[in-house]
């Protein structure tokens, strides 16, 4: 299944409805200063929401230690790699401390009050991104370098030392603190329609919704310790950088490599449970650098794509018990 909603998208084209404001000439002009307050009021507004919200969803998952990687051989059932992958296959024992994560990927919804109330540009501008991005519940897709700001201004809105998790912490929780959990579903299962959305859902819902490649979160089982969406709905980016091996000594609250080019991502974009029970994995690993640039166009040679480019690069934020 292709994973690039390039070759899926069909551009779209949108007719501006303009208001005509009529009386202005008659109205009496506000106070000075008036429509900015409102404004000021209305963001504390949904910041306050968003705090309510972040802490709301936090789930708190205990540390321990557990065998991080492929563990297909040393897991009786099967006795042989799940992934076949190289990078996955240096098995180690790890210590986590103590963190939370959240229940859900963050959506635009989420985004956009961010970025309102730190000046930043707002994201998914595109011609493309506009038939989508403001559906509610569809995940925020970004960069690293804005996921991570994200999660480290709003744990400053909420008191909490809140950032990325570490591939660590991401393979931990999705894997019921460290059981060997192949899937991050309810059951550990994928199971097509039921714990993960069938490719005719997601189809069905794309036809509601023409030019939409994601689908709203937070709509299937959540895994045993609550969080939502852990196996679909975008790559998820994780605060360490890539290295082809993991390191055997780095086992205690491991961070991963000190510098890099490209950040390590979980979880997967594709859709229906045939695609996602090979492809995503609760040790499958990814890889993609921290500002992707743009996606280019499959149609007009030299040219790139009316849509935001990290569309599929999703994140949830954790937080950090020291």
């Amino acid at each position: 299944m292709d994973r690039y909603p390039a070759l899926t998208l069909s551009r779209l084209s949108f007719v501006v409805s303009l208001m005509v404001l009529t009386g202005a000439c008659h109205a009496s002009p506000p106070a000075a200063g008036s429509g900015k307050s409102s404004d000021d009021a209305s963001l504390q507004l949904r910041i306050a929401a968003l705090k309510e919200k972040t802490l709301k969803d936090l789930k708190p998952i205990e540390g321990g230690t557990f065998t991080m990687g492929d563990f297909g051989p040393i897991d009786p059932r099967v006795e042989m790699p799940y992934t076949g992958e190289r990078d996955d296959d240096v098995l180690r024992k790890v210590t986590l401390s103590d963190y939370a994560m959240g229940a859900y990927k963050i959506t635009y919804a989420d985004f956009d009050v961010f970025t309102e109330a730190t000046g930043r540009p707002k994201v998914a501008q595109q011609e493309m991104d506009l038939a989508y991005r403001d559906l509610p519940g569809i995940p925020a897709g970004v960069n690293w370098n804005d996921a991570q700001a994200y999660c480290q201004w709003i744990g400053q809105q909420v008191g909490k030392h809140m950032d990325l998790p570490t591939e660590a912490q991401w393979e931990y929780a999705a894997r019921n603190r460290g059981q060997m959990v192949v899937w991050a579903t309810d059951n550990g299962e994928v199971e097509d329609g039921r714990n993960v959305a069938s490719y005719s859902q997601h189809k069905e819902f794309r036809a509601k919704h023409p030019g939409t490649y994601m689908t709203p979160v937070g709509h299937l089982p959540p895994t045993p310790l609550g969080l939502y969406d852990m196996i679909d709905h975008g790559f998820e980016w994780m605060r360490d950088w890539y290295a082809a091996q993991y390191d055997a000594k780095d086992i205690h609250d491991p961070q991963g490599p000190k510098s890099g080019k490209e950040k390590v991502q979980r979880s997967h974009s594709n859709h229906g449970g045939d695609s996602l029970a090979v492809v995503s994995m609760t040790m499958s690993r990814f890889h993609k650098p921290p500002a992707p640039g743009p996606m280019p166009s499959v149609v007009n040679e030299g040219e790139n794509m009316p849509i935001n480019q990290n569309f599929e690069n999703t994140f949830r934020c954790i937080v950090n018990s020291r």
